[in-house]
């Protein structure tokens, strides 16, 4: 089964087009829309894929012009589409959302407009069975979950069946209360977390919706110690304002119970933020997948490609595998720096 495994990492997730007004001008007085392609785990399949790795998303598009956009933009940044399924029903539609930037004392804002689009008819007989053995990483969040019952159901199962074929699992909580409460999606995850390897779980999140106490390295830990789970990942990030963010991590190796984190990046000049934690997912994934389950390059990674990810507009990351390791080297450098890469 190895021999069939051409893909460093699928994942399953939502594809949204996202509206957002140019600039920093208002939803409710704008007269134009930026139009562009997201969702969490697509975000994380490009991240990926822009290190360098083989990677595809799982989802249903409606099989209309604006799945084809999609399509097409998913695939210009190398992400492969063989196991999209098309929706050829009369009632086929994206998922959106609007997205408006915010500039203190305004926070940004977002509004969904994603029920009952495409992607919420998947179920488990969509999915070939060949799927589960042809990568080496599978990867989905607690966004999909939350969606509906149906692909709930749908999720759970692909889970199962992407571990009993010795598919590595990742999963990220990504909470959001807008989809579910912390109680649902704790009974939910709790389910899912026995077959669980690499888990992203904020300290926030830890607290309010596994009810977790203590340090967040504690906490870390003691998801290590109740399910079989071999990295635990916490992102975190201070928000000084919209536009001013401090962004750093902790990683856990259950395997040797050793913590890896750096010294922060401090005062990034936000464009946009929408991403970057997807982003901090994948430069993490690429550090473990690429260099054997190294932490600590998956740490710095991670944290780098969130980083910048911060800086471009958009949710999806831009960066190519040599401007990381750039930022890396000049974030541990000490002493006067270029000021223009030339």
């Amino acid at each position: 089964m190895e021999n069939s495994r051409n893909f460093d990492l699928l994942t399953l997730g939502q594809v949204l087009l996202r509206l957002s007004p140019p600039n920093n001008e208002r939803l409710m007085r704008g007269d134009t829309f930026v139009k562009q392609v997201g969702g969490a785990e697509l975000n994380v399949a490009v991240g990926v894929a822009l290190l360098g790795l083989h990677t595809g998303i799982i989802s249903k598009l409606p099989s209309h012009d604006l799945g084809s956009f999609m399509k097409g933009k998913i695939r210009s940044y190398g992400v492969s589409d063989d196991f999209f399924i098309y929706d050829d029903s009369p009632s086929a539609r994206v998922g959106i959302y609007y997205y408006e930037n915010g500039a203190y004392p305004r926070k940004p804002k977002v509004i969904y407009d994603r029920s009952n689009s495409s992607f919420y008819s998947l179920n488990i007989d969509d999915i070939p069975e060949n799927v589960y053995g042809a990568t080496r990483c599978f990867h989905t969040s607690g966004i999909t979950l939350a969606l509906s019952p149906r692909i709930r159901e749908t999720t759970v199962e692909m889970i199962k069946r992407f571990k009993a074929a010795g598919t590595l699992v990742s999963f990220d909580v990504n909470f959001r209360g807008n989809l579910w409460t912390g109680e649902e999606a704790r009974a939910c995850i709790e389910q899912i977390l026995p077959y669980v390897d690499i888990f992203f779980c904020s300290e926030d999140t830890a607290r309010l919706t596994f009810q977790k106490t203590g340090t967040a390295k504690e906490m870390m830990k003691s998801f290590a110690q109740e399910y079989p789970i071999s990295i635990v990942a916490a992102t975190q990030r201070i928000v000084h304002s919209p536009k001013r963010h401090t962004f750093g991590s902790v990683i856990y190796d259950a395997k040797h119970d050793t913590y890896f984190e750096e010294e922060p990046y401090r005062d990034i000049d936000v464009v946009d933020r929408i991403g970057s934690g997807d982003a901090y997912i994948s430069g993490a994934l690429y550090g473990l997948l690429a260099n054997n389950f190294d932490c600590e390059k998956a740490m710095q990674y991670g944290n780098a490609t969130s980083a910048v990810k911060n800086t471009i507009p958009g949710d999806l990351p831009s960066s190519n595998l040599d401007e990381i390791e750039t930022i890396i080297k000049a974030h541990n450098q000490t002493g006067p720096q270029l000021e223009m890469a030339r």
